[in-house]
């Protein structure tokens, strides 16, 4: 049931996110690697942008995590209630 307060109420699906980052970081590695040892100089940089991205992105998912159900409710925290108008 939708509430319309969706976009002030949502949850991050911070789990997914962080195996997505965590995949996403690998092939930045990855990628930095292989193009530094073919001597692709722009597209190493550019996966080393990448890799740097990926690594604050991960950081901060695993900050939200560690903060506890504020960021990740579980199954048994009740969704939040429409705002008052």
């Amino acid at each position: 049931m939708r509430t319309g307060s969706e976009p002030a109420t949502a949850r991050s699906a911070l789990r997914a996110r962080f195996w997505l980052s965590l995949w996403g970081l690998v092939w930045a590695v990855f990628g930095t690697a292989a193009f530094a040892l073919t001597g692709r100089t722009g597209w190493a940089v550019a996966c080393g942008v990448l890799w740097l991205v990926t690594t604050v992105d991960l950081t901060v998912v695993l900050r939200h995590l560690r903060q506890g159900p504020h960021y990740q409710p579980g199954r048994d925290v009740p969704p939040y209630p429409p705002p008052r108008e």
